[in-house]
């Protein structure tokens, strides 16, 4: 019985075979309960998990961060770092692509803004919990 084959005991015929009816088959995915149903299938979800990891440390580094800083946060491996910096410098475009059109569509949501006031000022905290205040509220508002 044969053991696992290896990507570079792959012809390059059997190569592109496998990847263009990969790309093929996500390419027909219109939604995102497409696209969640098909990974869902295809990888387990320690394998979706290290490629969102990926998606991750390409965000932080179009943000700004450095590997240190990324490194800290995600608690990713140096050579994962660098390996998707190299391939968001001199890959194909399509992290900075996906990413772009991603924080277009979901642009961040700052829950601060939402309240109008700094981040655990009295204000805030009177707004996000009136219940504990609720004394208080009702003495300042006569």
């Amino acid at each position: 019985m044969p053991g696992k084959v290896k990507y570079h005991e792959l012809s390059e015929h059997e190569k592109k075979t496998y990847l263009g009816d990969f790309y093929s088959m996500v390419s027909l995915l219109k939604t995102r309960d497409e696209v969640k149903n098909f990974f869902k299938d295809l990888l387990t979800l320690s394998e979706a998990v290290m490629i969102s990891r990926r998606i991750q440390v390409a965000k932080l580094f179009l943000e700004g961060y450095n590997y240190e800083q990324i490194h800290r946060k995600l608690k990713i491996g140096l050579a994962t770092i660098s390996q998707v910096e190299k391939w968001l410098n001199n890959g194909f475009g399509g992290y900075k692509k996906t990413i772009k059109n991603y924080n277009k569509k979901y642009p961040a949501k700052d829950e601060f803004k939402r309240y109008g006031h700094t981040p655990f000022s009295k204000e805030w905290t009177r707004k996000k919990y009136p219940l504990h205040y609720l004394l208080t509220n009702l003495i300042s508002k006569k």
